[in-house]
């Protein structure tokens, strides 16, 4: 059993247990007694009690929001199954688990020791510690700490999500091994050096730069607009110009063609789990919940709520625009356009989130919204294909988030959540802040669209980039990975060509010129174009 002893508080200690008793040092003697222990060790300060505390309650926090990042990988699989045709499901789906498991690996090599190695050391390009968390326990890590294996994890989420979202924009055509590659030079170097510029203190754009931040604001990027989804989202902007649209996307005209995904309700799921995982995006990433004084505890927590609040309304606005504006198009309410509407919200606060009031948060979701709209506009008279529209959205509007942040950010709230940053445009920051925002985009968008357009430009050349026209008609379920999502067959066929079979029964025939019908609502039969 732990006993009291009456020489618990150092002298400091105790001054300052009597100030908060109004001078009484017998209430504050009597209240160190309370708080010792003697154990195996003796005697235990009452900073190292508390600081034992802290370490307890960050690694939570650090661990529970990067077990919510992770969770938008299941949001992620669920969106791009539900968006895509159903005979290239398993192939979705396997890439959102490899996705994890090949960043988890190239992270531990090489991204972590590339992207933040000790928080203390580095130059502004790349750091120069941590590969392969050698002498782990002596490195200071993101939080502060030195050897918090929580923040590996909670970064290497970002890493994961950052990877896996180029997935959706080459869907249904790539080449397996073209996938792989990708995955890997994006979280083992692409990625890595783009955190380190941004949040690492000793990076040339970093707003946590205090020894020489550019234009003496640096670029603030709270969560990742930039960071994660303008990575994300331009690198698959360029796999889909270099692979080209899919088999029958466009007609003779160039008119686009329909390929609806085979499952709205997937979509929803997808959605919704992407909304849950937000919240360990963006209110997680102050890293810290609690610090040994007051004031720091109260910027962290104060920032962490303040970001929950803006990326819910930022997400909200998003829905609202997208539904008025599709139905003002086509006279429908249409639930595939209002999931988007929320992811492109989120995507355009991720950058601001800590630092703009709540109502410029919904300002940013009703323009990512409308910028989302404009821009799958665009891309579709620029003949690109991108199936779940993942470049307008991380790209694109990421994009958009960062200048919002450049923009919009308060100086009280830049102040708690950031050591230099300067504040927003609109608030008479000066226009620093703002250049930083603008120059970290350019930067970014080189960086990324110049290497991995390398990448799928050599891949190209070596004709593995792209699957035969063969598989891609047959699916790349059946031709990749041996079978079906669904097993299942309808009018004869599997799932891969009438998905709905799943909840009812056809009995339509192939008529004769090759064209299988699809079930309806209602077990009629609608014509489509076999294989498609």
């Amino acid at each position: 059993m732990a006993t009291p002893v009456a020489t618990f508080c150092d002298d400091a200690e105790l001054a300052a247990l009597s100030a908060m008793f109004k001078g009484n040092a017998t209430a504050a003697r009597a209240f160190c007694q309370k708080l010792a222990i003697v154990g195996s060790d003796g005697h235990l300060p009452l900073g190292d009690r508390i600081s034992g505390i802290e370490e307890g309650v960050n690694t939570f926090f650090l661990t529970i929001n990067g077990a919510l990042v992770f969770i938008m990988h299941a949001g992620f699989a669920m969106l791009c199954a539900g968006a895509i045709r159903s005979k290239n499901t398993m192939n979705i789906l396997l890439q959102t688990i490899l996705d994890a498991a090949v960043s988890a690996i190239c992270w531990y090599l090489v991204g972590y020791g590339l992207a933040w190695g000790d928080f203390n050391s580095g130059n502004p390009f790349i750091s120069e510690a941590g590969y392969a968390m050698k002498d782990w326990s002596m490195i200071t890590t993101p939080s502060g700490a030195k050897g918090r294996w929580s923040d590996w994890f909670f970064q290497w989420a970002f890493a994961a999500t950052a990877t896996t979202i180029p997935a959706g924009a080459v869907a249904e055509r790539f080449n397996f091994n073209a996938y792989l590659a990708y995955t890997i030079f994006i979280s083992a170097w692409v990625y890595p050096v783009i955190v380190h510029w941004v949040w690492s203190p000793k990076g040339w754009l970093s707003a946590f730069n205090q020894t020489n931040p550019l234009f003496g604001s640096g670029m603030i990027d709270f969560a990742g607009s930039g960071v994660v989804h303008m990575t994300g989202g331009l690198a698959g902007l360029m796999g889909c110009i270099l692979v080209g649209p899919r088999l029958g996307r466009f007609d003779s005209n160039g008119q686009p063609v329909d390929m609806p995904g085979h499952s709205a309700t997937l979509v929803v799921l997808g959605t919704c789990l992407l909304w849950f995982g937000w919240y360990g995006f963006n209110p997680g990433s102050t890293i810290n919940v609690v610090a040994l004084t007051g004031t720091g505890s109260s910027n962290f927590f104060l920032t962490s709520g303040r970001a929950a609040v803006t990326t819910t309304l930022a997400g909200a606005s998003g829905v609202l625009t997208a539904l008025i504006t599709t139905f003002v198009r086509h006279k429908a309410w249409d639930l595939i356009s209002v999931c988007n509407g929320a992811l492109v919200g989120f995507v355009s606060i991720t950058s601001g989130a800590a630092v703009v009031e709540p109502w410029a948060a919904i300002i940013a979701g009703i323009i990512g919204s409308l910028l989302f709209d404009f821009t799958c506009w665009l891309w579709l008279k620029l003949r690109i294909d991108d199936p779940l529209s993942a470049s307008p959205m991380h790209g694109i509007c990421g994009i958009w988030g960062v200048l919002f942040a450049g923009l919009f950010a308060t100086p009280e709230y830049v102040g708690q959540a950031y050591l230099n940053g300067k504040y927003g445009g609109f608030y008479g920051g000066g226009g620093n802040l703002f250049a930083c925002q603008i120059i970290g985009v350019l930067v970014i968008g080189a960086w990324v669209m110049t290497l991995t357009g390398a990448l799928f430009m050599a891949l190209k050349f070596f004709k593995i980039l792209r699957i035969s026209p063969e598989e891609e008609q047959a699916g790349l379920d059946v031709s990749k990975h041996g079978g079906s999502a669904y097993n299942c067959k309808c009018c004869g066929h599997s799932d891969s060509v009438c998905s709905c079979c799943l909840h009812m029964t056809c009995s339509c025939a192939e008529d004769a010129v090759g064209v299988v019908p699809e079930c309806g609502d209602a077990g009629s039969c609608m014509q489509l174009s076999c294989g498609q």
